[in-house]
């Protein structure tokens, strides 16, 4: 035993220790990957951003009640303050939601297809969220599963995109994708859903829903606090 620690704290250092070898070894496990050829994340709306516009980040589960519930007022929030606000989405698919790597993946696809389909596809997930939840697919199998919610995804493209869809889950690329935002999650120490940042900063209350009047309360300050917004330095995403 080492000098000074006792058994229970050199059993806290090894756990600490593994702990940390297991978190980088799931950030650099794929070197290609990282990082990734652009920032992750799907953008609500595409405008002209610039340093006064405030960014929003929001780490949402396709099969988590929660990122359900959060998402109406934030998007109403968003379309309220318009070009003021910039909102990107990454996805976290949480282990312990079965089917949220999957539905996930369909997002990526669908993105890759069609980018004007993705909010549509992701906000028809949380409507008829209750269809993924793990008791309903307990005894399908995987690739039953796959076919399930391709089949699925196919609702907001055009039907000549079907085939396309389904094949996508045999692209290595969306797949890596799909990883890629798992791994982003972990880099920023977001293990929980929804998870929200503020021009950078992690929301205290982050992890619970925030209702239309909350987004007010927190980027009327930001705005007010900006006075006139300055025309330099403007970027086009």
């Amino acid at each position: 035993m080492m000098a000074g620690l006792t058994s229970s704290s050199l059993v806290l250092a090894l756990l600490w220790a593994l702990s940390f070898l297991a978190a980088h070894r799931a950030l650099t496990g794929n070197a290609q990957s990282l990082p990734p050829s652009k920032f992750d994340g799907f953008v609500y709306a595409e405008h002209r951003v610039d340093s006064g516009t405030i960014v929003i980040e929001a780490f949402l589960d396709p099969v988590c009640p929660d990122s359900r519930d959060s998402w109406p007022p934030l998007k109403q929030a968003v379309d309220y303050y318009g070009p003021r606000v910039w909102l990107v989405v990454h996805l976290l698919p949480l282990p312990y939601h079965d089917n949220a790597y999957v539905a996930s993946r369909a997002l990526n696809i669908v993105n890759m297809l069609n980018t004007s389909a993705t909010f549509p596809l992701l906000e028809l997930f949380f409507k008829e969220q209750v269809k993924f939840y793990n008791a309903q697919t307990l005894n399908m199998s995987k690739a039953s599963v796959v076919s399930y919610i391709a089949n699925f995804a196919t609702q907001v493209v055009a039907n000549s995109l079907k085939s396309a869809v389904v094949s996508g889950f045999e692209n290595t690329q969306t797949d890596l994708k799909t990883r890629v935002s798992f791994k982003y999650s972990a880099s920023r120490g977001v293990f929980g859903t929804p998870t929200f940042f503020v021009n950078g900063f992690s929301l205290s209350d982050s992890d619970s829903t925030i209702d239309y009047d909350g987004w007010r309360s927190i980027i009327d300050p930001l705005i007010a606090a900006q006075g006139d917004p300055l025309s330099a330095n403007v970027h086009s995403y």
